[in-house]
């Protein structure tokens, strides 16, 4: 199976796996899987780092260190594409996060199982697994 997984469960999956459902573990964990994460959550870590204002949650990492983390890991980067961009336009309203609208244009269009713990994000898809 091929699996993208959303910016939350991807630093879950370094930083905090106790967090992660069993469910996901085993997903993630199963070589049978190819593992993607997208360049769009590299952005949206940077963007969390860097620019989270005063007494916000700040993503612990910059985009740098986690792209490192997730070759190392053995992820795969999906890049974004012009594709993924127009789909993402045509989504219903179900989810006003850009970054997570365009993860779900990304799977749909690729196409991918995308990893989610949102509920919002999962609506948009049957082939979304809320994990």
């Amino acid at each position: 199976m091929r699996l993208l997984l959303d910016t939350q469960v991807a630093l879950f999956a370094l930083a905090d796996p106790e967090k992660l459902t069993p469910q996901a573990h085993d997903l993630i964990e199963n070589p049978a899987n190819t593992v993607f994460v997208s360049v769009v959550s590299l952005w949206e870590i940077s963007l969390k780092h860097s620019l989270a204002p005063e007494g916000a949650a700040r993503v612990p990492i910059g985009a740098a260190r986690a792209a490192n983390l997730f070759r190392r890991a053995g992820y795969d980067m999906l890049d974004l594409t012009p594709a993924h961009v127009l789909l993402a336009e045509t989504l219903p309203m179900l989810h006003a996060d850009p970054f997570d609208r365009l993860l779900a244009a990304q799977a749909q269009a690729e196409p991918l199982r995308l990893l989610t713990r949102d509920a919002r994000l999962a609506a948009y898809s049957d082939t979304i697994i809320r994990v």
